[in-house]
């Protein structure tokens, strides 16, 4: 038995056993919601929810982590297949088809990632972008919940744009029925009162009463819409049917699938992790991730991942280890043997409130603003948030993992490059302008670039190194800490190499220190003579500058 699950002491057991009621509780109304967001039927998300939950349990690392269908990647997927021509768009069958090898490629990546120990990718899309794109998802689903929490027929086409949506639903009141209004206004009512008591499964009630008032008032004869038959789970092994030309389409827009599972969920995890003390290994939960897609496809499931209301729910729950996912599973499994019949019961605009409530924490604006106050990287947030709104899910991700790539890059090939001076009598060298007491070594220029150097920011700091070393006509060497370079690509070696040839047609030496193992082996194998050579690489700036000084006169 996995360690996770095998370790679990007797008192713990039982707070693993209340947090999986909860969990639970919270589970099912929601994969009923997330099916509707993906655009599929409601099996798909069972399918999912009970494969991501019984994976993870054995398989994940993470005590906390409740692995399910998400909001979040219900929504991209359905606006990825939707992106595509051909039958997927407009015939159900092909359409869920299409989703499902969205998620076997999507999972496929995910392990292949993995395998090629990239964890470390979901660095690339930084907090402040997934902010905004959270709270503008978030702002676009529950605008798209209006229709059903209206009972508000929408015109063919008005569905896609949130901002249609919103307005649609503001200019034809009249066209609200007001008994689902009535029945959503009430929902919400019971949800919010039922936040004073957090471990209540408050959907998880409000969907159990509905379902018992629409049986007992008939509430579908007032003109009150239900989820209708919903079928059970058959973990019916298959691989999509789709043509060639369809899996390298579906093919070229999992990449925003895969980058927001894993950074969905690693932020989910890793924040848990930090506040819990734990450690996580982020290539193997980009493994399990990638196996439990892999396996929902396959058994007709949509995607899944760790989402941060689950996970978050999980703990506040009492959850000590994945036994709580364990259990979480063995009730979802009991409740859907017993009760899913009545799940054809269940009110839209109950189900719609089930989705706001299930988002509530993330249209909270108070971690933009903290990043607003903050006075950086002000335009990444503002820019994902709009990219979301202005081009839809799908685009707009891809834009917010642009964002962040290029602000990555802009701040990499614009290096500021500090002169270095010695800190009175002491070893210490630091930057001149910062400090007082510090004084150049004479004839020795000593430089360190604060960012590393690769394709992007070599030849800016060469052509920077150049410029300060003209005009000085007592300078015999250059001292270049590569301290911020823990490895070199080619572009960097050559700029190394022009740079010491340059300054050597000058009269003038280069020699390197603050020099990591990697570089050191590879500048020793490639000019070994040259730049490599043991006596031009140094420890320490303080060596550099010592063994290179002027000899003292007299």
């Amino acid at each position: 038995m996995p360690e996770g699950l095998a370790k679990a002491a007797p008192t713990s057991r039982w707070r693993d056993l209340g947090a999986g009621l909860c969990v639970a509780g919270l589970l099912l109304p929601e994969a009923v919601a997330y099916a509707g967001l993906a655009r599929l039927p409601v099996v798909h998300a069972l399918t999912a929810l009970m494969v991501g939950l019984g994976l993870y349990a054995i398989f994940g690392g993470s005590r906390f982590a409740i692995v399910a269908p998400t909001s979040s990647t219900a929504t991209l997927s359905a606006a990825a297949v939707l992106s595509l021509s051909g039958a997927a768009v407009v015939d159900p069958a092909a359409y869920a088809q299409a989703v499902l090898a969205l998620v076997l490629l999507s999972g496929a990546l995910l392990m292949l990632l993995a395998l090629a120990r990239q964890g470390q990718l979901s660095a690339f899309v930084s907090r402040p972008v997934l902010r905004g794109f959270a709270f503008a998802l978030a702002i676009t689903i529950v605008i798209k919940q209006l229709p059903d929490a209206l009972g508000l027929a929408l015109p063919p086409g008005a569905g896609a744009d949130p901002l249609h949506v919103l307005v649609f639903a503001a200019t034809h009141v009249s066209g609200w029925h007001l008994p689902s209004v009535a029945v959503a206004l009430s929902a919400a009512v019971v949800v919010a009162g039922l936040r004073y008591w957090p471990r209540v499964p408050a959907s998880m009630v409000v969907i159990v009463l509905a379902i018992i008032l629409a049986s007992l008032l008939g509430l579908n004869s007032l003109g009150v819409e239900e989820v209708g038959a919903v079928e059970r789970p058959s973990f019916r092994l298959g691989v999509p049917d789709l043509p060639l030309k369809e899996w390298l389409q579906i093919g070229e827009v999992a990449f925003g699938l895969v980058v927001l599972v894993f950074a969905e969920s690693w932020g989910s995890m890793r924040n848990m992790a930090l506040a819990h003390g734990d450690s996580l290994d982020a290539n193997r939960e980009l493994m399990v991730l990638g196996a439990c897609n892999v396996a929902a496809a396959l058994l007709q499931g949509m995607p899944v991942g760790a989402g941060f209301s689950a996970t978050s729910a999980n703990a506040a729950a009492g959850a000590t280890s994945r036994w709580a996912g364990a259990v979480a599973l063995a009730v979802v499994g009991a409740a859907l043997a017993v009760a899913l019949p009545a799940l054809h019961l269940l009110p839209r605009p109950v189900l719609a409130v089930a989705v706001i409530s299930a988002l509530w924490h993330a249209l909270n604006p108070q971690p933009l603003l903290d990043v607003w106050r903050m006075q950086r990287d002000r335009m990444l947030v503002l820019g994902a948030v709009i990219a979301v709104l202005a081009f839809g899910v799908l685009h707009g991700m891809l834009i917010a993992i642009a964002l962040s790539v290029l602000d990555a890059m802009r701040r990499f090939s614009q290096p500021v490059v500090h002169e270095l001076g010695e800190l009175g009598s002491s070893r210490n060298f630091v930057v001149m302008d910062a400090h007082q007491g510090v004084a150049a070594v004479p004839g020795l220029l000593i430089l360190r670039p604060e960012e590393p150097l690769f394709f992007a920011s070599a030849e800016r700091v060469a052509a920077d190194v150049m410029v300060r070393v003209r005009g000085r006509d007592d300078l015999r060497i250059v001292v270049l800490s590569l301290e911020e370079s823990s490895d070199l690509d080619s572009t960097a070696v050559e700029c190394l190499l022009e740079l010491d040839q340059r300054l050597g047609t000058m009269g003038k030496g280069l020699v390197l220190t603050r020099v990591k193992d990697p570089v050191r082996e590879l500048l020793g194998r490639w000019d070994p003579q040259g730049l490599g050579a043991a006596d031009r690489l140094y420890w320490s700036v303080a060596d550099a500058a010592e063994a290179n000084r002027a000899p003292a006169s007299g």
